[in-house]
């Protein structure tokens, strides 16, 4: 797998998840009364959201290890 495959696929992943979780949210705090509440578990998310996208760019920019000849 290429490392442009492997952005591109982190980058997928991450808008996934990234509408899975804001949309109920958006939904929840827009809809309902005690929705004013999930308000403080915005910050939470949107850290969460931020560490998933380093750990999966650091996924995609991982190069391959060396590949060694072998001895005989």
């Amino acid at each position: 797998m290429t490392s442009r495959t492997r952005l591109i696929l982190a980058v997928a992943a991450w808008c996934l998840v990234a509408v899975a979780l804001v949309l109920p949210l958006v939904w929840l705090i827009n809809n309902r009364d005690w929705g004013v509440g999930l308000i403080l578990l915005a910050p939470v998310l949107v850290y969460g959201l931020m560490r998933l996208g380093r750990s999966l760019e650091s996924w995609a920019r991982a190069s391959a290890p060396p590949k060694h000849p072998q001895r005989r």
